[in-house]
């Protein structure tokens, strides 16, 4: 009997102690000009969700279009305390329609698609200029979210100071493939872990050309993660990225458990097969504001050397490439304080000139 209830009452007893751990509540300052919001919104006839915090909002404004696409990214800084951009910008952390706070068990799925995302760009910039009055904004993708903020960014060059690429995604090609493969197969075999060099083995196939083509991207990623290379440096996914959403602050239980629904969502959309197939290096050469490209010396998710490739080749009026070291995938909330800087030293030279 004491077994049975036992059984019972321990899960109910950890549902408790989640929820307590879950108030859904952001980061808030004293400052006379501070913002801190949280809230969900109609942009084109469909829930978005926005965090934004600013300690002055005569601040420029900076838009962070969120990974995945479909994964929100505020969890990061609820987690990883030292990053402070805050300070520099109004930051705005958009999770796209029917993702993060904004999901919905009914969504309208079909609509999930590339031009809605892009049109949703568009009508958000449009909402954040004219709330805190400004004439431009700064944008900035993180990783799957660059596929939108840089076609937005090469559709209406007008709205923008500058573009940002954070883990910039160059292309989905077999060369991405063999840049992780050479990394993983490098660090596996210095280790002399001769069962990773198996697993990676197993994962991929060799070609002709001498490039390596992905056919597990599950076991390819976790390998990753477990190589240095990941969504963090030096953890796991469950450590950088689940256990985050688990412990968060920012989310309350029922926010965390549609985070995961909408982020499984999105994988099945039209958006995710409208992303394949890409190379920036010949759709996108060229654009007509400031570029700059942000990744981790880690970073083999989206690899920095293909990135500085990218930056190397595009045509802008202005353009720099910046490795941030002791980071992956994730610089702004790895390694805060360097990236923080290289991003006020972006605000400073394109607003100021």
């Amino acid at each position: 009997m004491i077994i049975a209830l036992c059984i019972i009452l321990v899960p109910v007893l950890l549902l408790i102690v989640w929820a307590l751990m879950s108030p859904g509540k952001i980061r808030t300052y004293d400052d006379p000009k501070s913002l801190s919001e949280k809230f969900v919104m109609d942009i084109n006839g469909a829930p978005n969700g926005f965090f934004i915090n600013s300690r002055n909002t005569d601040n420029p404004v900076l838009l962070l279009v969120s990974s995945g696409p479909g994964t929100d990214d505020y969890v990061f800084t609820d987690k990883y305390e030292d990053m402070h951009l805050e300070d520099e910008f109004t930051v705005v952390y958009w999770d796209y329609r029917y993702m993060g706070i904004a999901y919905n068990s009914k969504a309208d799925t079909g609509s999930i698609t590339l031009d809605n995302l892009l049109e949703d760009t568009y009508a958000v910039t449009e909402y954040l200029k004219t709330r805190f009055d400004q004439d431009k904004i700064f944008i900035m993708g993180f990783s799957g979210g660059t596929h939108i903020a840089l076609r937005e960014v090469q559709r209406h060059p007008e709205n923008y100071y500058a573009y940002i690429g954070m883990a910039q995604c160059v292309t989905d090609s077999e060369e991405n493939d063999t840049v992780m493969y050479n990394f993983m197969k490098d660090v596996f075999t210095n280790r002399n872990d001769n069962k990773k060099i198996n697993k990676l083995e197993a994962a991929v196939n060799h070609l002709d050309s001498g490039n390596i083509q992905c056919k597990d991207w599950y076991t390819y990623v976790n390998l990753l993660h477990e190589a240095g290379g990941g969504t963090i440096y030096n953890k796991s996914e469950f450590e950088g990225i689940t256990w985050p959403i688990i412990t968060c602050r920012c989310y309350t239980l029922t926010e965390k458990i549609n985070y995961v629904r909408g982020m499984k969502m999105y994988r099945k959309t039209k958006l995710a097969d409208e992303l394949d197939g890409f190379d920036y290096r010949q759709s996108i050469t060229s654009l007509d504001v400031p570029s700059y490209f942000i990744s981790g010396e880690y970073d083999y998710n989206c690899p920095w050397k293909l990135v500085e490739d990218y930056c190397s080749k595009l045509d802008s009026p202005q353009k720099e490439f910046y490795k941030i070291p002791d980071a992956a995938h994730s610089p702004l909330w790895e390694n805060p304080d360097v990236t923080c800087e290289v991003l006020r030293t972006i605000k400073e030279k394109t607003v100021n000139g």
